[in-house]
C-alpha cells in the first residue's frame, strides 16, 4: 500500500481547472457574430376555458416559426437570422441573440390538442390552447326544499 502525502488544496485546484476548462469551451464555442441558440422568455397563464403562452420572439419573421402538437407536448421552435448587410467589422456591439431556438412544453391532460391558435403581433407568438369541455367549470343549480331530498332518493 502506497502512502500519499494529504494536500488539502488539491481538491480546490481541481476543481479551479474544471471551471475554468468550462469556460474556455464555452467562450471558444461561440462568437458573437456566428449563430448560437437561445431561448425566448414566455408567459403561461390560463383561465377557465384556455391555457394561453405568449412567446417573446422579436425580429422573426411568421414562417421561421414552427409550432406543432404531439401526444401532449406543445413544441415551438424559431429562427432569428442575423442581418448579412451590414458589415461585420463595423460593430461596436452585438448583445442580441441570434440563431435558432427550440421549447417544449407538456400539456396538461384537461387541454384539447385539436383545438390550437396561433397568432402573430408586434413580436410576441400568442398560442391558445382551449380546454376539453368537460375540463371547463359548469354550474350546478342547486334545489332547497322539501322536494330536493325525494328527487336524490328516486
Amino acid at each position: 500500500m502506497a502512502i500519499t502525502r494529504w494536500d488539502p488544496f488539491r481538491e480546490v485546484a481541481v476543481l479551479q481547472n474544471r471551471v475554468n476548462s468550462l469556460f474556455r469551451d464555452f467562450s471558444d464555442g461561440e462568437s458573437a457574430l456566428t449563430p448560437a441558440s437561445f431561448i425566448p422568455a414566455v408567459d403561461i397563464y390560463e383561465d377557465d376555458k384556455k391555457v394561453v403562452l405568449k412567446l417573446e420572439v422579436p425580429g422573426i419573421e411568421e414562417k421561421d416559426l414552427d409550432v406543432s402538437v404531439e401526444n401532449h407536448t406543445l413544441t415551438v421552435k424559431g429562427e432569428r437570422k442575423f442581418e448579412k448587410e451590414e458589415k461585420e467589422e463595423n460593430f461596436h456591439r452585438v448583445e442580441r441573440r441570434y440563431g435558432s431556438f427550440y421549447c417544449a412544453f407538456t400539456l396538461p391532460n384537461t387541454v384539447d390538442t385539436e383545438s390550437v391558435a396561433a397568432s402573430y403581433s408586434a413580436g410576441v407568438l400568442k398560442l391558445e390552447l382551449k380546454k376539453k369541455p368537460e375540463a371547463q367549470p359548469r354550474q350546478i343549480k342547486v334545489n332547497v326544499g322539501v322536494n330536493a331530498g325525494n328527487k336524490l332518493a328516486a
